[in-house]
């Protein structure tokens, strides 16, 4: 019997998981997929948000700020890639500063210290490649960037080290009350035994929530796609920059990435299913609007389209509280952005307020670890010459590049492989050490990396397995630089 069994392993499911090791409670966390961060939290802005968008009435934007503060100690000790480098909202005519004024009190409400109103000057001193005509902005010096998909394994990683324990390819198909708890049924029938049920499960927690027989709310997914180019791209940025809200979303943003991409988009469509396609003609639609707040972007640096699926719920705000239908289980759903910035003070509601007041008794871990080494640390990448010497190395070289592009070494791998969290795929090992992140995108170190897997593993790795098997159809490199380069040339 757990004290606690949490459904989803996003980066609320295992912020939650690392809260609770901090105490003497048998935590296990499942997750459907093959490992964590495979939903919302591996395919987002990668944002840490100042906390000044979403109203002070709504539930997320009184806990936005309260996660971003606690963003640099989180880092310090999981190491996953923090950076604080400010955001701006930009307005290029006089009629919007005065929603810029909403949003600065807004925030200020919120709880921000750190926001203020620039003009053009300013503006350009930050970022001298904002498009000139900017005239004012909301300046947050401390939101920031942040690797969105690392934090999420580090969480998981320390919670199994500090005693929490972690089942992938384990969906849960049935919840049943019981005199002491709850059964979850997974689909090889194994059951996992809880006095609490925590519902964590992105897109579909409105399902886990209605097997449970709460069926109080409804999860509509909206898709939003972005652009993705090479690293070094973000060089030509300094900050967060956001175009002017709307009812859909913050708008299409440019950033630099916390390893050095230049990162483009969302954009927003409620389809109401979770389609991860991504479209030419919504990706010209983003490039268009982000050269309205720069024309320093090249097309030609583009190197992948993604596209993330937001759980927003039939709320419009997050809901986390313990159902009323069902004393035990614990909603935490409709985590749509803040959702990241958000999370450690997520964690925090369910941990220290929800679950004792639902009868759970906190004892604190004496031997609780908050500490995790990185797999990888930024860096700046050597002159290609030196990096093909590496290249060359047998692969059972610790020192040998796997990886050209992101000059990825065996040890790495080896260190990432060696975890924690049991890796059994190419994806796994590219979020942990950005192996196949590069301009080729793996078609140099795709099958390396899978025969270093198989000889650590045992068994076969297919190197094509993910891209094969994941029904996702993203337009490829040349295909959408053409496409863009002759919508632009047709519009001259």
């Amino acid at each position: 019997m757990y004290d606690v069994v949490i459904i989803g392993g996003g980066i609320t499911g295992t912020s939650i998981a690392r809260e609770l090791s901090r105490y003497k409670v048998k935590t296990v966390l499942i997750e459907e997929r093959d490992d964590v961060a495979m939903g919302a939290t591996k395919a987002n802005s990668a944002i840490v948000h100042g906390g000044y968008a979403e109203a002070h009435a709504k539930l997320k934007g009184r806990l936005c700020y309260k996660g971003r503060t606690q963003f640099q100690k989180l880092d310090d000790e999981l190491h996953f890639g923090f950076d604080p480098i400010g955001s701006m909202v930009l307005a290029f005519d006089d009629d919007q500063e005065a929603e810029l004024e909403k949003l600065l009190e807004n925030g200020k409400l919120n709880g921000l210290e750190d926001i203020s109103i620039i003009g053009h000057d300013r503006i350009l001193e930050l970022d001298p490649n904002v498009n000139p005509d900017v005239k004012y902005a909301l300046y947050c010096e401390g939101a920031g960037v942040c690797s969105p998909y690392e934090m999420c394994i580090a969480m998981m990683e320390n919670a199994i080290h500090n005693g929490a324990e972690l089942f992938l390819n384990t969906p849960a198909i049935e919840i049943n009350k019981t005199e002491e708890g709850f059964d979850v049924t997974s689909t090889d029938e194994r059951v996992f035994s809880g006095k609490y049920v925590i519902n964590c499960a992105g897109v579909s927690a409105d399902k886990i929530s209605a097997l449970a027989g709460d069926d109080s709310f409804r999860i509509l997914p909206r898709s939003g796609e972005y652009m993705l180019m090479v690293r070094g791209s973000g060089d030509a940025f300094n900050t967060v920059l956001f175009q002017m809200p709307t009812k859909m979303g913050k708008g299409i943003l440019i950033t630099p990435t916390y390893h050095g991409n230049l990162l483009i988009g969302p954009d927003a469509v409620n389809e109401g299913i979770a389609d991860r396609d991504t479209h030419c003609e919504r990706l010209l639609s983003i490039y268009e609007q982000a050269l309205q707040t720069s024309d320093k972007i090249n097309i030609r640096k583009f190197i992948r389209s993604f596209t993330g699926v937001r759980p927003v719920s039939s709320t419009d705000d997050f809901i986390i509280k313990e159902s009323e239908a069902v004393p035990g289980f614990i909603n935490v759903a409709g985590i749509q952005s803040p959702g990241l910035t958000s999370s450690p003070a997520i964690a925090d509601m369910v941990v220290h307020d929800i679950l004792p007041k639902a009868g759970l008794e906190l004892v604190e871990n004496p031997d609780f670890d908050p500490n995790r080494k990185p797999i990888i640390s930024r860096k700046i990448l050597e002159p290609m010459s030196e990096a093909m010497k590496k290249v060359e190395l047998p692969l059972s070289d610790p020192n040998c590049y796997v990886c050209r592009c992101e000059q990825v070494s065996r040890a790495v791998i080896d260190d990432a492989m060696s975890r924690e969290i049991p890796v059994t795929t190419f994806d796994g090992i590219k979020r942990r050490t950005r192996a196949g992140m590069g301009w080729c995108q793996g078609t140099f170190c795709r099958a390396r990396v899978a025969a270093v897997m198989s000889e650590k593993l045992g068994y076969e790795i297919n190197p094509g397995f993910d891209i094969e098997h994941s029904g996702v159809n993203r337009v490829g490199k040349n295909e959408i630089v053409d496409y863009i380069e002759s919508h632009l040339k047709d519009r001259e």
